[in-house]
This record gives C-alpha cells, structure tokens and sequence, in this order.
C-alpha cells in the first residue's frame, strides 16, 4: 500500500500543476521534474464552462477518454512513487455525478494495468431540484447579476444542475485518507488550495497562488510549455514553470489576475475573497518570481454557487463561402436579403411563422465574432455564412435549413444580372448538431455547510 506524506503541518507545501485541463496533455518530464523538486501534491483541473453549457446540459464530458487516460497515467505512477496525491476537480468537464464516475472509471483501469493500489475519493456536486426547492423556500439562494430570482420552474427545467464546491470537501476526503480525489464541479482554485490549508498553510498566499496556478503553463511567459510549481510558505509563494525554456516573470504571474475575473485585486470563493491589492511580485532570478502581502478575508456566509443548464431545442447548421466581389462589396445586404427570403420561403413552403423556429446568420472573416462593433475594414475577400437554426425538434430545424439550401449557393443581389454560386463545406449540407443547451442558473445557496451539499464515498482500488 502507498502511503501519503505525513498529514502534520509543514514549513511549506508545494503544488504541482502539470496543465491547464486534465486531458489537455504535458510533457512526461514536466512532472517528473516537478516530483524532483519536491511536489507535495498534484493538482489539476478538469472542466470549465469556457465551452458553453452543452457538455453540463447533456452531461457529455469535453475531451475524449484517451487523453485523459494518458495524463492519469502519468499523474498516478508519479505520485505513487512519491507518496503525495492527486487531486482532480471538475471531472467530466461539467462536474456532473456521471462524469466523475466517468474520470474514476478511467483512473481504475489504469491504476490495474499499473499496479497501483490506491484509495480513491468521489465527491459528487449534481444537485437535485427537490433539495434546492426546499434551499429557496427557506431564503437562502440569491442571484448574482445579471440574473432574477430564481424560480421553481427554472430549477425543473434543468437537465443537470450542479453546486461548485470550494476546498472543503475536498479536505474532508483527504482526511479520510483518499490518496486520489476526483471531485464534482469545484472552483479552479478550491482543486489547488485543498492540501494547502489542510497543512496549515495561510489562506491568503494559498489561495492566490491557487488562482495562478489553475491553468498551469498560461501563468509563464511560453502558455504553451506546460506546468508550474509552486511553494507555499508562511510568508507568501514562490512559482516558477517546469519547462527549462519558459520563465515567470512579474508581469506573467500578477497578469492571472484579469484572466476571468470582473476586478482583477479581489476574486470571491464559497469560504470568502481574495485580495490581491497589496501584494508585491518580485523576480528572484530569471525564472522565479516570489510573491507576498496577499490576503483572504473569510466570508461572513459560506455560499455555494450553482450552475443550471436546460434544452432549448434542436440545431442544424449549414456552411458556405462566398468569394465573389459584387456580393462581398455589400455581404451586410446580401445578409439582410437571405434572411428576409427565408422567413418567406418558410411560411409559404412549411407554413412556419416566427415563433415556430429560430436562425441565426454569421458572416465570419466579416463580423461573426464582433458583430456591429467590428471595426470598418473595407469589403473582405472572403466569407463564410454559417446558418444555425433552431427548433423544438429536429426534423423541423433541418427542414428550415433545406429551405435556405439554394439561397446559400446561388442567391443573388438585387443589382446582380447572373446567378453567383457559392461553396458548401459539406455534403450533405445540412449538419444535424441535436439537442441545444442554454445555462439558466447563476445563483449562490447559503450553505448551511461548507459539505453538506456534496457526499464523498471512498474505496480502495486494488490492482
């Protein structure tokens, strides 16, 4: 049986992040060097929202089984040889009871195709509407902006709901002697600052560190070199990457703190805020930047937040480019006409009104991503139109999507006196995408807790 380090409180702690995202892949030797300087935890996360409420809606996880069990692998044999552990957050992208158990289930094969016996924690985050109906009786979910309050019908219209848990939880397993721990949904930095304040470490440079550390290699001056390490001790942190090439600087390290945040000197937490408006960043060598002067002030309620996602229907997606320069000299037009002939060929051939479907038109290399505060650049080269449209079912929104068939291949303008023909990407054209999602939930609960949302069960697993 491997054991963990002794669970006592130390001078410092050391963390290592391998990368940004489980799955996402690091260099092997990025963790044995970290284990050679001394890691007493590795620590990574393994989800986000960033990709849109798809993967919590359906549950579905982001990155493909392969790669999430290559970078276990590594992870796992590493810290058993060293005897610290591993502690994965977010599993299944979403954090959902279903991708844990997906995470936990490749971890099993590869610690029995590696001999490893280990004690593995669980932690699931998924909330049930029930539970959270009896939270918003008794007054304790309240929303944050730009939201309402929030409803019964909004709770039972969710497919998934799940509450992102901070550090606590995630203690408690490693307490109980988990020398793995995948966790549900939990906040970026919770997955970093566990073992930390478990050893007695202060909250302030913990859990500022644990916000720069949360995307690994993104904190360096090379985003793409992989992982960092960072020591923790009574007075501040010390991080430094752990590719020989990359190099933190003051600037690389304090400029995490606008990645994802509204006020880039405070960052809330369930257990309270981070404050980062007096700390110092100074550059030790040329890799090495030492930080101090951060500070945590401990919430007067612990609160958990929730994220909510619900189907809004079905999609199909059509593509197609258009290079010619009479239609490129006014694509805004162009745009306007094939929406307008569409919503006319679609009552009169499917007998559709407006309420009955939904479609988008993006012109990208013009405006798709900008939209009207794109800067005027002149008529562009090319275009791509995507055509989303959306529907309560699928068979209606693809059949909207061959209403606009011969519009996105041949329409003309107005002026124009021959028929143009533009290029699909595909064949068939028409890109069935299946069920859409939408987040409906961004709401905090007042924890009665800082566990009693979320339940831990831990087994061994034997090689």
């Amino acid at each position: 049986m491997t054991t963990t380090k002794d669970p006592q409180q130390t001078e410092s702690v050391r963390i290592l992040v391998p990368a940004g995202m489980l799955g996402a892949g690091f260099a092997e030797s990025t963790v044995e060097r970290g284990i050679a300087l001394g890691a007493d935890v590795i620590s990574i996360d393994g989800g986000s929202t960033d990709s849109g409420p798809a993967y919590l809606g359906a549950s579905k996880p982001k990155t493909t089984a392969a790669a999430v069990a290559r970078d276990l692998r590594i992870m796992l044999t590493a810290a058993a040889g060293a005897g610290i552990p591993v502690i994965v957050g977010s599993c299944g992208t979403s954090g959902t009871d279903a991708g844990v158990d997906w995470v936990a289930g490749i971890a099993a094969q590869v610690m029995r195709e590696e001999g490893l016996d280990l004690t593995v924690a669980r932690i699931y985050s998924e909330q049930s509407a029930a539970d959270l109906k009896e939270h918003l009786d008794a007054g304790r979910t309240h929303p944050l902006p730009p939201m309402g309050e929030l409803s019964v019908e909004v709770l039972q219209s969710c497919t998934h709901i799940v509450g992102m848990m901070g550090h606590e939880p995630i203690v408690a397993a490693l307490e109980a002697g988990a020398q793995v721990v995948l966790a549900g949904r939990a906040t970026d930095t919770a997955v970093a600052a566990a073992f930390p304040l478990m050893k007695g470490m202060p909250a302030g440079p913990t859990w500022h560190v644990s916000k720069i550390v949360e995307c690994g290699g993104q904190c360096t001056t090379n985003p793409r070199s992989g992982g960092v390490i960072a020591t923790i001790d009574a007075d501040g942190f010390t991080i430094e990457p752990l590719d020989l090439d990359a190099a933190c600087t003051p600037t690389s390290v304090s400029a995490h703190m606008l990645y994802e945040t509204v006020n880039p000197f405070q960052m809330r937490e369930p257990d309270g805020t981070i404050d980062v408006s007096e700390a110092t960043y100074e550059a030790l060598d040329e890799r090495r930047v030492r930080v101090e002067g951060s500070q945590f002030h401990v919430a007067d309620q612990h609160t958990i937040k929730l994220e909510g996602a619900r189907l809004t229907g079905y999609e199909t997606l059509s593509f197609a480019a258009i290079r010619d320069p009479l239609v490129l000299a006014d694509i805004d037009g162009w745009a306007d006409l094939l929406r307008t002939i569409l919503e006319q060929r679609v009552s009169q051939t499917l007998g559709l009104g407006p309420d009955d479907y939904e479609f988008d038109i993006r012109l990208y290399g013009h405006n798709a991503v900008l939209d009207n505060l794109e800067p005027a650049t002149g008529p562009p080269r090319e275009v791509g139109v995507m055509l989303l449209v959306s529907a309560a079912d699928q068979a209606t929104a693809t059949a909207v999507a061959k209403v606009a068939n011969p519009l996105m291949l041949h329409l003309p303008t107005p002026d124009m006196d021959y028929l143009p023909s533009f290029a699909f990407a595909t064949s068939p054209a028409e890109i069935e995408r299946g069920a859409a999602y939408e987040f409906v939930l961004n709401h905090v609960v007042d924890s009665t807790t800082p566990t009693s949302m979320f339940r831990i069960e831990t087994k061994e697993v034997l090689a």
